[in-house]
């Protein structure tokens, strides 16, 4: 028979009580965290060593005291914390726990500490007795927040500066290149001028000489046929000459207009492409072309466009619609050729697309290209006509004047 069996129930469940107790305080003062218990009235009804040793105590002068007043009675700016407004207190007091990670405790010599507690109830029969709060010395996780935040505002700053400074950057390489493109188009129309003044007017006169010597050897037929080879070779000049000044600077653009000089190119393109090509330009009623840098613009990009096509696209149909609004010019070219995936349009070396946005981009448009490959490619120009364009054009001007 055991032993156990002449033992009381009563001296029995004694021991196993006591024995839960020895076990739960072993529970306890194993943990790192702070835990301690409150009655009703807020004074400590238990406390472990590392929750006490926390707050500069020992446990035996934290029992029996409140310990709102004990450590939480200033919050962390220094000013008075009501007990009305402690949530360790309303936790048990409206029998609702809660988890605060946002407040200090305060030691017994008068330091705080960042804190993170939890309070919860504690009930019997559906009557709370009080309540159960651990917590735990946040300090170094604060601090460690606070350098991070410190290095992340500290990284949002010079992000923030090298943006500034890359656009600063950009915006200054953009001016340059319009300033170059209005550059050079100065020097186009300088040298087609000097073209056409000087060595037009010297293959004029050379032709007229040849002329005039040929009909002094008409009856020399060697030199009459020597003077007619001479002349061909003459007109042949010309023509180049000619077709070298249209190259450099079309005329029309300076003389007629962007919409003659826009409409002359896809003629000229079409005639000279073996393409069956779809040609439309519709102009809104009384609108007048922009003219001087703009025009000088959307003309080249046009002639890029056309350019691509010819070049690269292997089309046998093109497109080609231009729409000009009060509000904005439209240039499209659509073709059937080969296509080409995005890589091929946003490399480094497609210069003549990095030409075209760069164009576009200085006079406040966009360049859009759609292509697939075995598809076709769209490029669509978009350009504002005159506040953005404006703008533009009179900060073109300053330049140039300084």
């Amino acid at each position: 028979m055991s032993t156990s069996s002449h033992v009381p129930s009563g001296v029995q469940a004694s021991r196993a009580a006591a024995v839960w107790r020895d076990r739960l305080s072993l529970l306890l003062e194993s943990t790192g965290e702070g835990v301690y218990g409150i009655d009703m009235d807020g004074l400590c009804t238990f406390i472990n060593r590392a929750g006490a040793h926390m707050l500069g105590h020992e446990p035996e002068e934290v029992l029996g005291r409140n310990m709102h007043e004990l450590m939480h009675h200033t919050d962390a700016d220094g000013g008075h914390y009501p007990v009305d407004c402690c949530p360790i207190y309303n936790a048990f007091r409206a029998g609702v726990p809660c988890r605060i990670d946002s407040e200090v405790l305060w030691r017994a010599d008068g330091t705080s500490f960042a804190s993170e507690y939890s309070s919860y109830p504690i009930l019997d029969g559906g009557q709370v007795l009080g309540a159960v709060v651990t917590f735990v010395d946040i300090s170094d996780r604060r601090e460690q927040e606070t350098k991070l935040r410190q290095a992340h505002d500290e990284l949002e700053h010079r992000v923030a500066e090298r943006t500034q400074a890359l656009s600063q950057a950009v915006s200054q390489l953009r001016e340059l290149q319009a300033h170059i493109d209005g550059v050079r188009e100065t020097e186009r129309q300088r040298i087609a001028r000097e073209i056409h003044d000087e060595l037009g007017s010297l293959l004029v006169g050379l032709k007229m000489d040849v002329s005039w010597l040929e009909k002094r050897v008409a009856d020399q037929p060697a030199l009459r046929c020597k003077c007619q080879d001479m002349r061909g070779l003459i007109d042949g000049a010309v023509d180049n000459v000619g077709r070298i000044i249209t190259d450099l600077r079309p005329s029309i653009l300076d003389h007629q207009g962007l919409w003659p000089t826009l409409e002359w190119q896809a003629q000229d393109f079409m005639d000279s492409s073996e393409m069956r090509c779809h040609w439309s330009m519709e102009i809104a009623p009384g609108l007048n072309a922009p003219e001087g840098p703009l025009a000088t613009a959307v003309f080249r990009i046009f002639q890029e466009m056309l350019s691509n096509v010819a070049r690269h696209a292997q089309a046998t149909e093109v497109d080609i619609r231009i729409c000009a609004m009060p509000s904005d010019l439209t240039v499209r070219v659509r073709d059937n050729g080969r296509g080409a995936p995005p890589s091929v349009f946003n490399s480094p070396n497609a210069y003549g697309v990095m030409g075209m946005r760069e164009r576009a981009g200085h006079f406040g448009g966009w360049l859009h290209i759609d292509s697939q490959l075995d598809k076709g490619t769209q490029i669509i120009l978009s350009m504002p006509m005159y506040q953005v364009a404006a703008q533009a054009q009179t900060r073109h001007s300053q330049e140039r004047a300084a």
